[in-house]
């Protein structure tokens, strides 16, 4: 997060925040398949991945990259 630009970073921030709401009215979050992580959000050209922890309501993001060829 330290090599990301301050407003993006704030954009990323924000959009984790609004994670609270819910999974399924995010048109920006995917469900991954064959994945190490469960779901990544689109955040301008960043993506976010994360798990979630559903019997103890988690989630916890496990990496933040820009978007290229070797992201997924």
């Amino acid at each position: 997060m330290k090599k990301i630009p301050k407003p993006d970073k704030m954009r990323i921030f924000t959009q984790i925040d609004s994670l609270e709401i819910g999974l399924e009215e995010k048109p920006n979050i995917k469900k991954l398949v064959n994945h190490q992580y469960d779901y990544r959000m689109r955040v301008g050209n960043y993506r976010v991945l994360f798990n979630v922890h559903e019997y103890v309501e988690v989630i916890s993001i496990e990496e933040v990259k820009k978007r290229d060829e070797q992201t997924y």
